[in-house]
């Protein structure tokens, strides 16, 4: 595997850490800005939004630099929002940080993803994307509960300090470590990026990652208050419980990682027949610790864990360039809102069980967008995505 793989995991872990700190910091942010909690839950949102509407666009912006040049700006952006966090004077300031760092992130996904494509060799291409989601898979399990930590010690703004300085440490790993590659063959055509998308299989290929993700963040949005009023656990065991939850998709994803590239589609199809079955069984059982218990771990195990079979078909119903990588990451972070959003309404309405009874009604329909694409994967061999890889 590339080193430069590795190091590529390191920016995205520094920019998942930087998107969940909020969350972990919210009533210290509320007062040190003097707003309320919901306003400052506004502030999760407008990066998510932010990575899904925006990262397209800085994307097309940097499409005909060369890869490593476009990374480094993107850090710079990165940077520039996080610093603008840390230093906040007030409310409309942060909400444009955070803006600013969700374009970079979402851009940087893109950007580090079709990079990844390309210095890998074909067969073990899902492997490392694998390797650059873990990244993602440890801001939640590491990167969350250390900035946490960090700011409710020292303070709100030191747990941003400190993400810069991780930033800025992942940013001289990637000049050191990511070798100088020219384009892709067409990569900075804008044309030729968007005549991806006029295939129908490539939207069906994205419409599958949202429904997985949107499934998944309707139950993971609200473990904590289901955890603790239905199953009776302890406010204080939550956090371990948290982490068990985020051990499960490190190893998941390192799983999904090694079978995505000969097996893509049956994996997405498996996981989701087994995400809806884990959603049902914490749905029933959520008054029960143990099963409830077991069903949060095989959440963990099959649901964001997916992504790289995700991003292993998205890339073979388009193309591997950073256009559809981030284009894709904001059909992921589309899930994200919908389960997140759906999920409170559903509470709202229904009660604790209703987010996890919408997760399973989202796996379902997730499960009928794949069912098509087996089909035509049985027929026919898979071509892999047009770039030659550069390194092994």
């Amino acid at each position: 595997m590339p080193r430069a793989v590795y190091v590529l995991a390191m920016g995205i872990f520094a920019m998942v850490t930087s998107e969940f700190v909020v969350a972990g910091l919210m009533p210290q942010v509320a007062a040190g800005l003097a707003v309320t909690v919901p306003q400052v839950g506004y502030l999760i949102t407008a990066f998510a939004v932010a990575m899904a509407l925006g990262g397209p666009v800085l994307t097309a912006l940097v499409l005909r630099m060369r890869p490593k040049p476009a990374l480094m700006v993107l850090f710079a952006v990165f940077l520039a929002g996080n610093l603008m966090a840390a230093t906040a004077s007030g409310y409309a300031v942060m909400m444009i940080a955070r803006v600013v760092t969700g374009v970079a992130s979402a851009a940087f996904f893109g950007v580090a993803i079709s990079l990844c494509a390309r210095l890998a060799r074909p067969e073990v291409r899902g492997r490392a994307v694998a390797v650059a989601m873990n990244g993602l898979m440890l801001g939640t399990l590491l990167g969350l509960p250390l900035s946490t930590v960090v700011g409710e010690r020292h303070g709100w703004r030191a747990a941003f300090w400190a993400i810069t300085a991780l930033a800025v440490l992942a940013a001289l790993c990637t000049a050191v470590g990511v070798p100088r590659l020219e384009q892709a063959d067409e990569g900075g055509d804008f044309r030729a990026e968007l005549g991806a998308f006029t295939r129908p299989r490539l939207w069906l290929a994205l419409s599958t990652s949202t429904l997985i993700i949107g499934a998944t963040f309707s139950a993971f949005s609200y473990l904590a208050p289901i955890l603790t009023e239905l199953s009776g656990f302890a406010t204080g065991t939550v956090p371990l419980l948290l982490i068990a939850y985020g051990a499960a998709t490190v190893v998941g994803n390192t799983a999904v990682g090694r079978l995505a590239d000969r097996h893509a589609t049956a994996v997405l199809l498996a996981g989701l027949v087994l995400n809806l079955g884990f959603l049902t069984a914490f749905a029933l059982l959520a008054h029960l610790s143990v099963p409830a218990v077991v069903a949060m771990l095989g959440i963990g195990l099959v649901g964001v864990t997916m992504n790289p079979a995700m991003i292993t078909r998205v890339q073979r119903a388009g193309n591997a360039r950073p256009l559809v990588n981030t284009v894709h990451s904001s059909f992921i972070t589309l899930g994200v809102i919908i389960g997140s959003w759906g999920g409170g309404l559903a509470i709202d309405g229904y009660g604790l069980r209703a987010p996890l009874w919408l997760g399973a009604a989202l796996a379902a329909v997730g499960i009928l967008t794949v069912v098509p694409e087996l089909r035509v994967s049985r027929r026919a061999p898979v071509a892999v995505a047009e770039e030659a890889p550069v390194c092994a």
